[in-house]
């Protein structure tokens, strides 16, 4: 045989043992040849996870291990030199004082985070509650007022838990003198709730991650004091405790406290001035009744974290809650309790020092 006869020999017979190795290899259950997996475009592989969003109460931004599933409760708390102390005030999550008739306060205590056993002493709404309790879509506890009032009161979609209509919870603390002695069992009022008041109210306002983070706290001036006349009749004084962490309200040159001796107390307190105006109608004695009128827009204070800063109100419609900005930019409370002073412009007034 020739060499190229040769050479040709041999590589007939080494392709011959490849084929034979290829074949024996995909009858013996060799691996499989790989499969080409193609990304899903929907997955964006580049983004970060999303951060876990702290649990917090609505009404004061403080942290939480869970949030009751409860409404928003308001009652109406008189602040009559005869009424005090009041009873349940200092749990409150958010308080607005308001002025009624012959230039003295009232209020309107929020409660959800803290419910206290009771409450004293409950009073008549008035005007202006509707536009403060509707954004939060719960329940609102009074003694009573007239028909137009809660009317209005119920035509904002609060729901009303009233004593002159017979309603569970009220009774008479008769170490009192009436009408200043109405007691409410909190617990009563929450039991009253209908099917649409099942669920935590709506944030009524933006707080920072923590005390001292909000925006006064981080940009306001340094104060120690916020002295707010509401009427020669109401002067709110509120002094900054860098103990507590809060102001600390007195009644003029008196300290506000509960009836078991708590100060009151609060992490944020805000002036808004606001238009007073007088209704048609008229107390028992024959005053007018003034309305303050929220919906609309005004300046304000904002005192938190022992500094004060100027800001701009404004709430759209009845059921808005108010907002606040500060250069255009909105502004973040500290987290926990809220005072809310309606001053009228005007006659009303407030001094930093």
């Amino acid at each position: 045989m020739t060499v190229p006869s040769l050479r040709r020999a041999r590589s007939t017979a080494v392709l011959g043992v490849v084929a034979v190795l290829a074949l024996a290899a995909c009858s013996s259950g060799g691996p499989t040849p790989s499969t080409t997996v193609t990304p899903d475009p929907a997955v964006d592989k580049s983004a970060p996870p999303s951060p876990e969003v702290p649990v917090t109460w609505p009404l004061t931004g403080v942290t939480a291990d869970q949030v009751a599933e409860r409404p928003a409760l308001a009652v109406k708390i008189e602040n009559a030199p005869v009424a005090r102390p009041q009873t349940g005030l200092e749990a409150a999550d958010i308080v607005w004082e308001e002025v009624v008739e012959g230039g003295v306060s009232r209020f309107v205590a929020v409660y959800h985070s803290a419910i206290p056993d009771v409450v004293e002493p409950v009073r008549s709404v008035r005007p202006m509650d509707p536009a403060i309790v509707a954004p939060l879509d719960g329940l609102l506890a009074y003694s009573g007022a007239q028909p137009p009032f809660i009317e209005a009161v119920e035509a904002s979609g609060t729901q009303s838990v009233i004593m002159d209509r017979g309603d569970a919870g009220f009774s008479r603390d008769r170490s009192r003198y009436a009408p200043h002695n109405v007691v409410g069992d909190m617990q009563a009022f929450l039991d009253q709730a209908d099917g649409e008041r099942s669920v935590p109210p709506p944030a009524q306002f933006d707080y920072a991650d923590a005390p001292g983070e909000g925006t006064a706290s981080a940009d306001g001036k340094k104060a120690g004091t916020l002295d707010v006349v509401l009427s020669p009749a109401q002067r709110s004084v509120w002094d900054w405790d860098a103990d507590s962490g809060t102001w600390l309200r007195s009644e003029g040159s008196q300290e506000s406290v509960s009836s078991d001796g708590t100060r009151h107390a609060a992490r944020n307190v805000l002036a808004m001035s606001t238009v007073i105006v007088n209704t048609a109608y008229k107390d028992p004695g024959g005053a007018p009744v003034p309305e303050t009128q929220l919906v609309g827009s005004g300046q304000g204070v904002l005192a938190a974290g022992g500094k004060v800063l100027t800001v701009k109100w404004s709430k759209e419609d009845l059921h808005a809650p108010v907002e606040l900005t500060h250069d255009g930019e909105p502004v973040e409370l500290d987290p926990g309790s809220t005072w809310i002073e309606l001053v009228p412009r005007g006659t009303g007034s407030w001094s930093v020092s």
